[in-house]
């Protein structure tokens, strides 16, 4: 009789995206992950509500929006450079200690009466610091977690747990605001990070770490170094600045698109972006067995061609069915083609640099996208939403078949370096 651990992994094809949960300090670290993913995107709806409210102008909340993203672009480095210096499993648990203690105190904010719009976004931004600086610790362990052969199901998982949490958050905190009160949504996130901290005293990891006695700038320079100095690494990171200008203000346009396009409200909002949760979990659930059966490169550059055609398709949609359904193409080959760079870095960053060469991933996304989001809406306001998503999108193929045909080398070295070498 086959063991159910044995029906997880065998064959290359069946069950093979639910694989790394075989390992048990990913399951572990996955799963209480999710639980504080949920409550993270439960605060912010919550805050984005309350700042709303409480200001009555929509800047308002895209004030705070904007305070808890921009830490990711600014301090990822620094976390990365801490993570390959010092315990990354101890790092990562101090940080979300820090990220309880400011959901903490913005349930304090309110519960006394002195939230406002400046004390919101303060707090907020703390907490975006605490992410920004341990989030580069939680990717780097990925390897030491599941091994190579799981990696890319590892990182699948995990979007897909950051794309569940972002269905289940914002159901929950419409039910936590209306039985009780914006403190219970923060508390409640406060209380969902304990989760993860269990997960990390529980788990036993050990990742390469970097030695030396090198400033901090120093380590942020070296891994800058390595970046530009392996072929794969560097392939990844201009593709996926490339992937964030073009393609990745879709997100930030989805609102206007249901509005403006569709003349729809918050509910046809709410629609569209549940299709992008959804694509974007069934693409993490594929990912894998797709990546087992045409290789990885392979697949990754299919999906790079493939989501500029999902989304001139959502662009171009007369009905809203057909962009809801589009839309969930666009959030599987969307999230194919990030994770599948992330894998990328994860493979061929050496060990001891991986937290850093990651987190310049992640100032790559998190300073282009937002800049990429404004350039796109400011020229949608003259040539609509649905020429310049479609032209994003093109942009994206055409560069995608111009370094195909005149730099295959950088095509090739996407792959992992046992191969390429």
């Amino acid at each position: 009789m086959t063991e159910p651990h044995e029906e997880l992994t065998a064959g290359p094809g069946r069950f093979s995206s639910l694989r790394p949960l075989r390992h048990r300090n990913f399951a572990l670290l996955w799963s209480a992950a999710l639980v504080s993913n949920a409550g993270t995107w439960m605060q912010t709806i919550a805050v984005g509500t309350l700042v709303t409210q409480l200001t009555g102008r929509a800047s308002g909340a895209g004030f705070v929006a904007a305070a808890g993203f921009l830490p990711i672009g600014f301090l990822s480095p620094i976390g990365g450079a801490v993570a390959d210096r010092v315990d990354r499993r101890r790092f990562l648990l101090l940080t979300t200690v820090g990220e309880t203690l400011f959901a903490t105190l913005l349930a304090v904010d309110y519960a006394t009466g002195h939230a406002n719009e400046l004390t919101v976004s303060a707090l907020v931004f703390g907490g975006g610091c605490m992410a920004a600086l341990g989030f580069p610790s939680y990717q780097a362990m990925l390897p030491d977690l599941v091994g190579k052969d799981d990696l890319l199901g590892a990182v699948s998982l995990s979007s897909a747990q950051f794309n569940l949490g972002r269905v289940i958050g914002p159901a929950l905190a419409g039910v936590v605001i209306h039985f009780g009160s914006y403190s219970w949504a923060f508390a409640l996130n406060a209380v969902s990070f304990g989760a993860t901290m269990v997960a990390l005293l529980i788990i036993d990891v050990d990742s390469a770490r970097a030695g030396g006695d090198e400033t901090l700038w120093q380590r942020i320079a070296d891994g800058i170094r390595v970046a530009r100095e392996e072929p794969g690494c560097r392939a990844a990171l201009g593709l996926g600045g490339l992937l964030a200008i073009t393609c990745s203000p879709f997100i930030a346009l989805i609102p206007a698109i249901a509005v403006v396009v569709f003349h729809g409200d918050a509910g046809t909002t709410s629609l569209l972006v549940t299709a992008q949760g959804v694509g974007a979990v069934t693409g993490a659930l594929a990912l894998a067995p797709l990546a087992e059966r045409a290789g990885r490169r392979r697949m990754l550059v299919l999906m790079m061609l493939l989501l500029p055609a999902a989304l001139v398709l959502y662009a171009s949609a007369p009905t809203l069915a057909l962009a809801t359904a589009a839309l969930g193409l666009v959030g599987a080959t969307y999230l194919s083609v990030f994770a599948g760079l992330n894998v990328v870095i994860q493979l061929r960053a050496p060990a001891e640099y991986r937290a850093r060469v990651l987190s310049l991933y992640f100032v790559v996304v998190g300073v282009i996208y937002p800049l990429g989001a404004l350039a796109q809406g400011k020229l949608a306001d003259h040539v609509g939403l649905r020429a310049v998503t479609a032209g994003g999108a093109v942009t994206m193929a055409l560069a995608a078949l111009l370094l195909r045909a005149f730099r295959p080398r950088a095509v090739q070295s996407l792959d992992d370096l046992a191969t390429t070498s």
